[in-house]
C-alpha cells in the first residue's frame, strides 16, 4: 500500500469516526450545552437522604418489656439514663449498675460491662433483672417507634418508655 493510500484510508477512518460521534456529541449538548464547551456539568438534582435520628440522651427510661413479656408497673420496674458523656446509669428492679454505652451511626449501639451493685431480691427478681441487664448489654441497635425506645441485640429486644 502506498504512503497517499494509507492518508487516504487514515481520512476516511477518521471522517466516519466524526460521523458516528456526531449524533452523541448533539445529544450530549442538548442535554447540557456546557459539557461541551469543557465547563462542569450542571449540579444535578440532590436526592433526599434520610436524616439520620439522634438518639436522645438524658432522657429517662423505664422498660415497658422484654421480648414482648411487659414489667409490671411499680417500685421494680428497670430503669436507665444515658447522659451526654455517655454515663448509663439506672436501676436493674433489684440492684444499681453503670456502664458506658455508645449510640453509634447508623442507629448502631454499643454497651461497655455493667458495674452492678450486689443486692439479691429473691430468685424471680434476680432473674427478671439478669435477663433486663443481659438484653441492655447485648443490644446492637436503636431505635424510637412512636416516643419509645426499642433496643435490639442477641439478647432480645427491649422496649422503654419515657420516665417522669
Amino acid at each position: 500500500m502506498s504512503a497517499s493510500s494509507k492518508v487516504r484510508l487514515a481520512a476516511m477512518l477518521v471522517t466516519a469516526g466524526m460521523a458516528f460521534l456526531a449524533p452523541a456529541a448533539a445529544h450530549a449538548q442538548a442535554a447540557d450545552p456546557g459539557m461541551l464547551r469543557g465547563n462542569e456539568p450542571r449540579a444535578r438534582q440532590a436526592i433526599p437522604q434520610q436524616q439520620e435520628k439522634q438518639f436522645p440522651v438524658g432522657v429517662p427510661w423505664s422498660a415497658i418489656d422484654l421480648n414482648g413479656k411487659p414489667y409490671p408497673p411499680g417500685q421494680n420496674r428497670p430503669y436507665f439514663t444515658i447522659d451526654t458523656q455517655f454515663r448509663l446509669r439506672g436501676f436493674g428492679g433489684c440492684n444499681t449498675f453503670s456502664a458506658t454505652a455508645y449510640p453509634l451511626r447508623n442507629q448502631g449501639f454499643a454497651v461497655s460491662p455493667f458495674a452492678v451493685t450486689k443486692r439479691s431480691c429473691g430468685s424471680a427478681v434476680d432473674a427478671a433483672e439478669r435477663a433486663f441487664l443481659l438484653a441492655l448489654r447485648m443490644s446492637q441497635k436503636w431505635d424510637l417507634v412512636k416516643g419509645q425506645l426499642v433496643l435490639q441485640g442477641p439478647a432480645g429486644t427491649l422496649r422503654g418508655d419515657r420516665a417522669l
